[in-house]
């Protein structure tokens, strides 16, 4: 039997020590910036950096990792209510959300409902791995597709917001592939499902 390389669905997120990726009302500059961090992140993982941010930060660099998105609503609101429509336009946007009725923008595709169908069907196709944005609901949904996890843990206690995975109790376990520290107090942790995992 031929074995087939599937891409891998990677939740890439920021998180408080209480795993918070944002405040209640979808704050998120409490985290400690730092040069260093920004550097290594920005060298392995480009394409994370939303487009309209590239320039600013003096990134031009080719995809590495991704070349597909999915992100909630939560997750695509704050760059359309700056104007921007097309916050990934170097990759593949698709905006899960059952509330948006619809997008102006031909290069991002809504999808209204069933999100595990739909990384089930991304991870079937040809391509890099396929980039989680979030947010803590798409995410809860997502638990039985993510392969991997890319957490940036921030040296701060938010007490309340957004949880990185905000569903049903689901224990599932995570096997440590990587570890990384900067010098803002900053822990970067990379997790690989379990290959025997489902």
């Amino acid at each position: 039997m031929e074995l087939v390389w599937m891409r891998k669905l990677v939740y890439y997120i920021a998180t408080s020590i209480d795993g918070y990726i944002a405040g209640p009302e979808g704050e998120y500059d409490f985290y400690p910036l730092a040069d260093d961090m920004a550097a290594y992140l920005n060298g392995e993982y480009p394409e994370t950096v939303p487009t309209h941010i590239r320039a600013h930060v003096g990134l031009d660099a080719p995809n590495k990792s991704f070349d597909t998105v999915v992100m909630g609503r939560g997750s695509y609101e704050p760059g359309l209510a700056a104007g921007v429509t097309s916050p990934y336009a170097h990759l593949r946007q698709y905006v899960v959300s059952g509330t948006i009725k619809s997008i102006d923008d031909p290069a991002v595709e809504l999808v209204p409902d069933d999100p595990l169908g739909l990384v089930r069907r991304l991870k079937r196709e040809d391509g890099l791995n396929i980039y989680l944005c979030g947010g803590g609901n798409l995410a809860a949904q997502l638990l039985p597709e993510i392969d991997e996890l890319i957490v940036k843990c921030y040296p701060v206690v938010a007490g309340a917001g957004i949880p990185a995975f905000h569903g049903a109790f689901a224990p599932t376990t995570f096997t440590l592939t990587g570890t990384r520290t900067f010098s803002n107090g900053a822990a970067l942790m990379t997790y690989s499902r379990p290959a025997s995992a489902g």
